[in-house]
């Protein structure tokens, strides 16, 4: 175990450094061999390498990559705040009484549209369970920034499905996110076989245990899945959304940005599938789902006090 200690970030050589991780935990193999235990910094993928495939990630990389990072998921909110404007200026002119319509327009600033009327936001509220608390941190704080209403609980993927129902009448979301971490087992061949990945049944239990709270798929909309996860299963259960179709990795955001796309589609549309997949960061070789209606409402008009 010389060399490597727990926290350290690290890249396989046998994958060319493609993801960065960081070591969970180190343990003797069988054979005497130092095992690492790795989870992605971004990807949501646990794997296991031997200390020998790895190489410590030099801290000026380290930079440079969590800087591009950054720079990617910035990127992706100034896309997501130019939409919602745009969108919210149509729900403002829908919303409005035709004799407010028909006043004349003025400079009335940010927050109403060309006829003066004013609108509050009331976009759907989350209910977060993910199997890692670091990646649950990472997008609490990004619903915060995309002014979403969310509830955070890290709760390892097995005990998913025990809690789920609780949480639900506990906080009573219009949307649910179960994730964490999953994979493809080494050596296996079956792709349609469930109990070939290592978390794909729990959220399998965890969409069911979710319908037998809400039956309606408008009601509550449900993403769940991680890293390589069993797609059609977690569809088949009742999930709106899922990953991963052709078994990628999928990154730490892409519930995130699911999950906006819905919380801030008007209650009156239905959702674009091609439009929420395209604003994910993995695209549509990790995530896919059925047809979905939005759960904004707007609110008119803003009060005074």
């Amino acid at each position: 175990m010389k060399g490597f200690a727990v926290g350290d970030i690290v890249g396989r050589k046998s994958y060319n450094l493609d993801i960065y991780f960081k070591i969970t935990s180190l343990e003797k193999g069988p054979d005497g061999r130092t095992i690492a235990r790795l989870k992605g910094l971004h990807m949501r993928l646990c794997a296991t390498a031997p200390v020998d495939d790895l190489v410590k990630i030099d801290p000026a990389d380290l930079v440079n990559y969590l800087r591009e990072q950054a720079r990617e998921n910035s990127e992706h909110l100034r896309r997501i705040f130019i939409r919602r404007e745009k969108v919210r200026q149509f729900a403002l002119e829908r919303g409005a009484r035709k004799e407010d319509k028909e006043k004349k327009p003025g400079n009335f600033g940010a927050g109403s549209n060309a006829n003066g009327i004013y609108g509050f936001d009331v976009p759907g509220s989350v209910l977060h369970i993910d199997g890692d608390s670091d990646y649950l941190e990472l997008c609490l704080t990004t619903y915060k920034r995309l002014s979403i209403p969310a509830h955070g609980y890290s709760i390892e993927e097995k005990k998913q499905p025990e809690v789920v129902e609780e949480l639900l009448h506990k906080h009573t979301p219009d949307l649910l996110v179960l994730t964490g971490h999953d994979g493809f087992i080494k050596g296996k061949e079956d792709y349609t076989d469930i109990e070939n990945y290592y978390s794909s049944k729990y959220f399998v239990e965890a969409v069911k245990a979710a319908r037998r709270y809400e039956k309606s798929m408008d009601d509550l909309v449900i993403f769940a899945g991680a890293c390589q996860s069993h797609y059609e299963a977690i569809l088949a259960a009742g999930a709106n959304f899922a990953s991963s179709p052709q078994r990628v990795m999928i990154h730490a955001y892409d519930p995130v940005f699911v999950v906006e796309k819905i919380a801030y589609t008007s209650i009156f549309d239905p959702v674009s599938i091609r439009e929420v997949i395209s604003d994910t960061i993995t695209g549509f070789s990790g995530i896919g789902g059925v047809e979905t209606r939005g759960k904004f409402r707007l609110g008119l008009p803003t009060s005074p006090y």
